[in-house]
């Protein structure tokens, strides 16, 4: 797939989500082979670039490109502006949000609020593709709520202002993480569109990936939540496209190893005790994802590292409970209809 003057290297995307597509986990996305991973969203507000979150999210040294930075805001001068600064900062691409659901983000008409008004998205489509030279893409909703999807229309807006590739979620604002995707609205954006669509929402095996593709005809697919703790759908979506084979899951050494290199990212990443902290939840999803720890299990040994604040006991304590499960081969495929 191209994407401006850049050739993706598959079309499995990691989509961009606060507090989770750290640099750590983007670069282990993209081992794994995402084609594109996108950045967690960076405000546009000038006055917030220089505090410790914001700098640790724009930190893109030793990721290889296209580095994809989301920005999100109101206001189409801000957004510009915004751009312009990330791309200083050595963003390839700008990705524009307007798809998160989130209340702290819709409650200041950000994120997928703004699909209420059609006027200011178009002032902030424009004033962002104009500010820069570099490829701008947008992340949408179906709508805000279930009687007003206007997926269509604002696919269109972005077209006509020059946005190079629409990613959309298959829920509305109002869902917004609740119920299934639907995909009907995609295959209705897609018709009406020339530039590539992403298709994202509830992607969570190689099997439904391809589903999802045929049913849109997307050119692309948007992985979230189903990489939480299960990086390797990116490499087994990938395959089963190619050969149309299910890819035998990851052994227990290869399960160890990359929890352990992840882990150990984080803590270089944030420092120790803020890495540790930040890995609880990465170690959870990785429990929950492995198809042969009960969910018994999974709970006491949440407690259990919970207990621990100092990474290097967390990560010991974490690689000692993966290597006694003896021959352990599989992660769990949740398979959806």
């Amino acid at each position: 797939m191209q994407l401006g003057p850049y050739t993706l290297s598959s079309p499995v995307f990691l989509a961009p989500m606060a507090g989770i597509t750290d640099k750590p986990f983007r670069q282990l996305c993209r081992k794994m082979g995402a084609g594109l991973v996108v950045s967690e969203m960076v405000t546009s507000e000038p006055h917030l670039r220089n505090s410790h979150k914001t700098r640790l999210r724009m930190d893109h040294q030793g990721e290889t490109g296209p580095v994809s930075v989301q920005i999100a805001g109101t206001d189409p001068a801000k957004m510009a502006n915004a751009a312009q600064f990330n791309v200083e900062q050595g963003a390839h691409i700008i990705d524009i949000n307007m798809g998160c659901p989130a209340k702290k983000v819709c409650n200041v008409a950000a994120g997928s609020a703004l699909m209420k008004d059609e006027k200011r998205v178009a002032d902030i489509l424009q004033a962002v593709v104009n500010a820069v030279d570099v490829p701008v893409t947008l992340k949408i909703r179906t709508g805000w709520d279930h009687e007003n999807k206007n997926a269509p229309t604002i696919a269109r807006i972005a077209e006509d202002s020059g946005i190079q590739m629409l990613s959309m979620h298959g829920r509305t604002r109002e869902d917004a993480y609740k119920g299934e995707a639907e995909y009907e609205t995609i295959t209705r954006v897609k018709q009406l569109i020339k530039i590539p669509l992403v298709a994202n929402g509830d992607i969570t095996s190689a099997q439904k990936a391809r589903k999802v593709l045929e049913l849109t005809d997307a050119d692309a697919v948007m992985i979230g939540r189903g990489a939480q703790g299960n990086p390797w759908i990116f490499r087994e979506i990938n395959h089963y496209l190619k050969t149309g084979e299910i890819l035998t899951s990851p052994d227990q050494q290869e399960i160890v190893q990359v929890i352990e290199n992840h882990l150990t990212d984080l803590y270089n990443f944030y420092g120790e005790q803020r890495g540790a902290q930040i890995a609880r939840k990465h170690i959870s999803w990785y429990t929950q994802k492995c198809s042969f720890i009960t969910a018994e299990q999974q709970n006491a040994f949440r407690k259990h590292i919970n207990r621990y604040k100092e990474a290097p006991q967390q990560l010991s304590e974490v690689i000692s409970f993966f290597n006694n499960f003896p021959n352990i081969k599989t992660i769990n495929r949740p398979i959806a209809a």
